[in-house]
């Protein structure tokens, strides 16, 4: 049974954003067919969103938990050409759920909050930020499976002042990085070029079936501490440290984040520039390093200077290992992710920002990109 929640009023900064921003259109500057925008439009905004995306999410738990179709609310609705591609991303998402099925996952229940972060109206186009903190139970079909899942996650909404209502008609996140969990996948139009450096040792891409033969690690009292690694990253995987800049808006902040837990595990920083390329791992006031912060880099980085060696399957990574993933299979990897908890049964959950995530599990993302590449690293 899904579990439903909304919260419109985040902060005293949204509400105030909101209530200078969603004025009624006055006659002087608007046609006459274009709506006013009430308290209750205000409102209906944000229940529309959150309609939208707790319907994805409940197409993951199945049964009766899905919703037929997407209904209008508050006297705001979605276009026609909006439902029908939301209507083509829940049919995506079956897919998933039955991946996750066959990879021996599934959830018991979900919680979906969206708040409203700031709304602009220019005529008859209303744009409205809003934030996804979405939580999902998993259902216990081992019995050690962790508890949970979360994600929090930014998408910007057109509304359009049609016909005297107003209509959601294009809705877009604006986080990079891995897509969340009940994003369904859209297929890249045009592939990338892979690109590799002299003098650098790519790593081999790793398998994704199930039980393949074990790599246990000691996890604390040798060269690095994975339990702190991953300490680490759960601790700020939704609050960011503040004493690191963000890479949010510049490629992403996935490798910056997993940089991070892996300071905290024992890893230690390179400075010194030497005449190999991507020689360098370190954080600086005045300057990063290309490894800190690139996925691609971070992986040739690492496996150059032998501070990683590649597992052959991902289900082989253990606490403090990492998963990076190449979306479209076009030699130019995506992703970074680090395994924070590792069920009894050997199935990893992965920890990462872009969007913010809290121990999604391995089959979660193959079964959203089953014809990725994969990668999977011992630190």
């Amino acid at each position: 049974m899904r579990s439903r929640t909304l919260s419109l009023a985040g902060s005293t900064l949204a509400a105030a954003v909101l209530a200078s921003a969603l004025l009624p259109v006055t006659a002087a500057n608007a046609a006459a067919s274009t709506p006013k925008v009430t308290s209750a439009t205000k409102d209906a905004f944000g229940r529309v969103a959150d309609n939208v995306l707790t319907d994805r999410t409940a197409v993951l738990l199945g049964g009766k938990a899905a919703r037929k179709s997407l209904k209008p609310t508050g006297g705001v609705k979605l276009s026609a050409a909006q439902k029908k591609a939301e209507d083509g991303k829940l049919s995506a998402l079956k897919g998933t759920k039955s991946r996750l099925a066959a990879l021996g996952e599934a959830y018991t229940s979900a919680d979906t909050k969206v708040t409203v972060d700031g709304a602009e109206v220019k005529g008859k186009k209303a744009t409205v930020k809003v934030t996804e903190t979405t939580t999902l139970k998993y259902k216990k079909i081992r019995g050690d499976e962790p508890a949970s899942t979360g994600f929090e996650a930014h998408h910007v909404l057109t509304f359009t002042a049609t016909a005297g209502t107003w209509q959601l008609t294009a809705m877009r996140s604006t986080d990079g990085g891995a897509p969340r969990i009940n994003e369904p996948v859209v297929p890249a139009a045009d592939a990338k070029l892979g690109r590799t450096p002299m003098a650098i040792i790519n790593a081999p891409k790793a398998a994704t079936t199930r039980n393949p033969a074990a790599k246990p690690k000691t996890l604390t009292g040798g060269a690095y501490d994975y339990r702190a690694m991953a300490t680490y990253t759960e601790k700020y995987w939704k609050d960011y440290n503040p004493a690191y800049r963000k890479y949010n808006a510049v490629g992403g902040d996935c490798t910056n984040y997993l940089s991070q837990g892996l300071l905290a595990g024992g890893w230690k920083q390179i400075s010194t520039v030497t005449p190999e390329e991507y020689d360098t791992w370190y954080y600086a006031s005045n300057g990063t390093a290309d490894a800190w912060i690139g996925v691609d880099e971070w992986s040739w980085f690492t496996q150059t200077a032998k501070r990683t060696t590649a597992l052959a399957n991902v289900y082989q990574m253990d606490i403090g290992d990492v998963m990076q993933v190449d979306f479209n299979a076009d030699g130019s990897k995506d992703h970074s992710m680090m395994t924070t908890y590792r069920s009894s049964s050997g199935v990893p959950y992965l920890t990462y920002h872009d969007a913010d995530t809290y121990r999604r599990s391995v089959a979660s993302v193959i079964a959203s990109y089953p014809t990725a590449n994969y990668y999977a690293y011992r630190t």
